[in-house]
């Protein structure tokens, strides 16, 4: 009860402050938007392929995906399976390869008449093993996918699938996620525990759940469905015939695609039914099955050594086993899900959530407001990160109380997010060392823009806001903040604290296009943040007018989403073209000679600052905008704080071919050394006390 309380304040007093910044109609927006529930993230899967058309697979002469599909015997389980594989839609090129293992019923006298498939049949048995080998042999793409005949794929998996060895370059084998025919789990990757014995993680389980969406390094996956280039599939022999017929080939294989320093991952959005058990049967004591018992024992001979020192002792908990390679647990939260397509604070947070799996660790999330953000959650759970939504999460405390314990880290961006979960973080996670990421000072910024309107009102919000932020940094056990700056002034207000600098972290993307192959001025901001509102209507209606008077015919592009009427308006304006919501900024980023951020109150490190600096695109500032940047007036950038004296520096740095490249040049320099991932990589080793994982 005290957390709801506590929430339902900070909420309280968060909207009464973006009614006064945003009016009414905005607010309203932005507490749907906060408040939304998704609907169901999974659908029943398909497992009845359609019959209407006639059947026909894609031929291909250049192929990336070869699939191998090995049959014997029930020829309308095979008919299903190519069914929903040429109904799949995926945009992936693929061509089919269907080796008949000497089936006795009517197999090879249907399926060498289907159009496109390419059909092989074995003169005698060699089981799941010599099938999928000489399935291989035929191939032609760059990748070998192997799939059971008693699967249906649904629509997208193959895509789905190799994209992991796009995402993360250093895949070896990736695994679908495999879905019995009512809908229960049947996979999300395999367990190898250190006595060679094997578990499907999440077996029969709700698909749906967090804990199962999102890719991870695992032990092995099943050989239901499964895709590694077809080069390292030759290079290490193929299936190993010592598991002859079946049974155990998968899990070998992946531990040799590992012995060549290359990883085994689990893609959950590669999702196909298994109707387990219609070609092997189920029973362990019978059948080909039995050789599942049989094939352990080979197996514990020959990986013992390994599977004693990187595996998880048998017994021990699934969830526990089940993302190998991860050396720290790591809880992370914040306001909502980052949507790095429309602000900085996305872009950093993004970034540190890599760094945070790079650096070893398994990290789970979830937003303040517990929604599926859609194509943003479903981009962090393809990072790897667990992330959660509701129901699933379901009420906090009981969430916490639940996991709380596994953490042995939590970090916490802003400081009303942070405010009514620390008493239960301590209570529930005693373990876990608690990072306060402020992002910004906050209170910081609402001075600020409290003494530029002159409003008691925001003086009282700006002095609540720094009690409650000093507050919560004396009480963690560590603060991040974006720049010297800031550290500078909480050394004098909390000498105790422990407080470390994780500024905002880009790419270095490189020159660009040239001075003279560029022209105009570019202002980027997300209009939720108040600062960007006044810096664009400052710009367009007391410096634009004047720069215009000297350079009458350049244009100011304004971009950003969620702008009020008032900066939409602006785009009615000599000169003035307004974009909005750009969700490729690059172009823009090319084309325009002259960056600009004429912030007038603001706190932290601007995000607008470092993207036009780290494309090579030289900027006219205000000295809020620069600040804790190391930035140089007239080296890196310039800067001024009234509009006749940015006006002068824009028309200057505009006409100006020497000056711009001297600069730009500046301006990537900085990027470098300041904001970049190695100066953030620096203190999680220190936070972790280990090296960033191979």
């Amino acid at each position: 009860m005290v957390y709801h309380a506590r929430h339902l304040r900070s909420l309280a007093s968060r909207g009464l402050a973006s009614l006064r910044s945003r009016g009414l109609r905005h607010t309203l927006q932005r507490l749907r938007e906060r408040r939304r529930v998704p609907g169901s993230i999974d659908a029943a899967p398909n497992t009845r392929a359609s019959g209407e058309r006639p059947l026909r697979l894609p031929r291909p002469s250049r192929p990336r995906a070869s699939i191998v599909v090995p049959a014997y015997n029930h020829l309308p389980v095979s008919l299903a399976c190519l069914r929903a594989l040429a109904d799949s839609g995926d945009q992936t090129s693929f061509e089919v390869i269907l080796v008949d293992d000497a089936s006795s019923d009517s197999t090879p006298q249907v399926l060498p008449g289907i159009p496109g498939l390419r059909y092989h049949r074995n003169p005698h048995n060699l089981g799941f093993i010599g099938a999928c080998n000489a399935g291989a042999e035929m191939a032609r793409g760059e990748f070998l996918v192997f799939l059971n005949n008693d699967t249906t794929v649904q629509p997208g998996w193959l895509d789905a699938l190799l994209a992991t060895f796009d995402t993360h370059p250093d895949t070896g084998l990736a695994g679908s996620k495999l879905v019995y025919p009512d809908g229960r789990l049947q996979e999300a990757g395999g367990i190898v525990f250190a006595d060679g014995s094997g578990w499907n993680y999440g077996r029969f389980e709700d698909p749906a759940h967090p804990r199962f969406n999102f890719v991870r390094e695992v032990d092995y996956c099943s050989g239901a469905s499964i895709a590694l280039r077809r080069d390292l599939f030759l290079n290490l022999g193929g299936f190993d015939s010592h598991y002859a017929p079946a049974y155990y080939e998968d899990t070998d294989l992946a531990m040799r695609v590992r012995e060549k320093g290359l990883k085994v991952r689990y893609q959950p959005a590669s999702v196909v039914v298994h109707h387990e058990g219609i070609s092997s049967g189920t029973d362990l004591n019978s059948g080909v099955k039995a050789y599942q018992v049989v094939n352990q024992k080979k197996f514990l001979a020959r990986w013992g050594e390994v599977l004693a020192r990187s595996h998880a002792p048998a017994g021990q908990d699934a969830g526990l086993a089940s993302e190998r390679g991860r050396i720290h647990q790591v809880l992370l939260l914040d306001a909502c899900t980052p949507t790095p397509d429309r602000d900085s604070g996305s872009v950093r947070m993004l970034a540190l959530l890599r760094l945070l799996r790079e650096c070893g660790c398994a990290v789970a999330f979830f937003p303040e407001n517990r929604a599926h953000d859609g194509a943003y959650t479903e981009a962090l759970q393809q990072l790897g990160i667990e992330a959660w939504w509701h129901p699933h999460l379901g009420d906090v405390p009981r969430w916490l109380a639940r996991h709380g314990r596994r953490f042995d880290t939590v970090i916490v961006s802003r400081h009303y997010v942070l405010s009514p979960l620390l008493p239960l973080l301590r209570l529930h996670a005693p373990q876990a060392t608690i990072v306060f990421d402020t992002v910004d000072l906050h209170h910081l910024r609402e001075q600020r823009e409290a003494e530029l309107s002159g409003d008691p009102a925001q003086q009282r919000v700006a002095a609540r806001t720094r009690k409650v932020e000093l507050g919560l940094i004396a009480q963690s056990d560590r603060t991040w903040v974006v720049s010297e700056a800031e550290k500078t002034l909480l050394a004098k207000e909390l000498p105790e604290a422990r407080v470390d600098v994780v500024s905002n972290i880009h790419d270095v993307r490189g020159a660009g296009p040239s001075f003279e192959q560029r022209a105009g001025l570019l202002f980027v901001g997300g209009y939720r943040h108040t600062p960007n509102v006044d810096a664009a209507l400052w710009l367009a209606n007391d410096i634009l007018p004047r720069i215009r008077e000297r350079l009458p015919d350049v244009e100011l592009h304004l971009v950003g989403g969620d702008a009020p009427e008032s900066v939409a308006a602006l785009g009615a304006l000599p000169g003035v073209t307004f974009h909005g919501y750009v969700p490729d900024l690059e172009p823009l980023l090319g084309a325009s000679r002259v960056g600009l951020a004429p912030l007038r109150y603001g706190a932290g490190v601007k995000g607008k600052v470092n993207q036009s600096l780290a494309h090579g695109l030289p900027v006219v500032a205000t000295r809020c905008a620069v600040e804790g940047m190391h930035l140089v007036d007239g080296e890196d950038v310039l800067v001024a704080d009234d509009a006749e004296a940015f006006a002068e520096h824009v028309v200057r740095l505009h006409s100006d071919a020497v000056l711009w490249q001297r600069l730009a040049q500046g301006g990537l320099e900085n990027t470098r050394r300041y904001f970049s991932a190695e100066p953030v990589r620096a203190t999680l080793r220190e936070l972790f006390g280990t090296p960033p994982a191979a």
